[in-house]
């Protein structure tokens, strides 16, 4: 009987004991740094009218203004996308040549980025019945430009692109919006044609 009061009492002072200590006060974390909730709009697209070689839609929510750093030259200009805080800078240059150079210059461009890349995916496009052939460099990483692209017909003209967000390079931040660009950028590949 003794042992039963023991065995009895050492199991109520026991449970005893997890109940004080586990009413202890709360102890509070920081809450992870977050971000602003990001709307996107539907998608919806119009055709781009400029007097260049080529066309191609554009989203709605978009608008397309002349690249203040070439005004003489119609063909390049920047797809902004004012609301998601971010522009795509198109530069056209007809090939005399020298397509070599143009290529060039646009990896160039692109691997300047290697410095806050984490990598760059590079994905060949390649559509012969539309004459558009092109690369598409996909920087991943904390890079100031996310995806750069150019596309020819190999013979007489050359567009380049590049995306850049209007604020300090932040990837997780932008991930929401550089993926809904993507899909944009994706459509203007899906509605690129030369012109005759």
């Amino acid at each position: 009987m003794k042992i039963t009061m023991t065995l009895k009492t050492l199991s109520i002072l026991f449970i005893s004991s997890l109940l004080l200590f586990s009413c202890d006060e709360e102890v509070y974390t920081p809450k992870p740094k977050g971000y602003f909730r990001i709307d996107l709009p539907e998608k919806s697209y119009h055709q781009v009218v400029k007097e260049c070689p080529f066309t191609f839609e554009v989203p709605d929510y978009a608008n397309i203004e002349q690249d203040p750093r070439n005004p003489n030259n119609n063909c390049w200009f920047n797809i902004n996308f004012s609301t998601l805080n971010a522009s795509i800078y198109l530069s056209y240059k007809p090939v005399n040549n020298d397509l070599n150079t143009f290529l060039e210059d646009s990896r160039t461009l692109a691997f300047k980025h290697t410095v806050k890349a984490i990598d760059i995916e590079q994905k060949i496009i390649s559509n012969p019945e539309r004459k558009m052939y092109g690369l598409i460099y996909d920087i991943k990483g904390d890079a100031a430009s996310e995806y750069q692209f150019h596309l020819t017909d190999s013979t007489q003209h050359f567009l380049r692109g590049s995306l850049y967000f209007n604020n300090a390079p932040n990837q997780d931040s932008i991930q929401p919006v550089l993926d809904f660009i993507k899909k944009d950028i994706e459509h203007i590949f899906e509605t690129f044609e030369w012109k005759n």
